[in-house]
């Protein structure tokens, strides 16, 4: 398999700064998205690098510190709660993702994203689908998103400990929705995501 097809094909369409997109968190009950964009050097792998869902926490973590290390530019860009409830996640997904690419310190000519529809920013764009698992520079930007929301969930897990969020991060695991029927729903809950269990309450 050839992780730089993608960054290749830009480059020989004359592209020369190419940055990787993708995020972190669309499905879960609670917290914000998180996506990040990483920048490359030509033809730069990082090693161990994958899409993250195929790494353990362990592995995502030792290589998220490698990336921001050895990456030319990175950046991290979020969208709240309250946005994700007045937008909808996914409009809430491309306003986090043209955040980090409007975080970077070098600026891109092109953006190639994970999914099948772009975000929408103010340069070139390319969606690939499962991206994360084809392109070296979408899958150092799908552990950075990852491993940064995983680790704020983990703040809020001191913040609001009935919930239990280092198990099961904000998705609605058997355990979060028992939690949710016991305590009810705080202020990092996504209320659309949610509506049901507000309508019952």
């Amino acid at each position: 398999m050839d992780w730089l097809e993608y960054e290749n094909e830009a480059r020989f369409d004359g592209f020369k700064i190419i940055c990787g997109v993708d995020e972190a968190g669309r499905g879960p009950l609670a917290g914000p998205v998180y996506a990040a964009a990483v920048v490359l050097a030509e033809g730069q792998i990082i090693e161990g690098a994958n899409d993250s869902k195929k790494l353990s926490e362990k592995k995502r973590e030792a290589i998220y510190d490698k990336i921001i290390n050895e990456c030319v530019s990175y950046s991290i860009g979020t969208a709240s709660v309250e946005e994700i409830d007045e937008i909808n996640i996914l409009q809430a997904t491309f306003l986090a993702m043209r955040r980090a690419v409007e975080g970077l310190s070098v600026k891109p000519d092109i953006a190639l994203i994970d999914g099948n529809k772009t975000p929408g920013l103010s340069i070139a764009e390319r969606a690939i689908v499962k991206g994360d698992a084809k392109s070296a520079s979408i899958a150092c930007a799908s552990i950075l998103a990852k491993v940064s929301r995983d680790r704020y969930m983990l703040e809020m897990a001191e913040k609001y400990p009935q919930y239990q969020f280092e198990k099961h991060k904000g998705y609605g695991t058997k355990l979060h929705y028992e939690m949710l029927e016991k305590y009810g729903i705080s202020d990092i809950h996504r209320k659309t995501f949610l509506k049901k269990l507000i309508k019952d309450e």
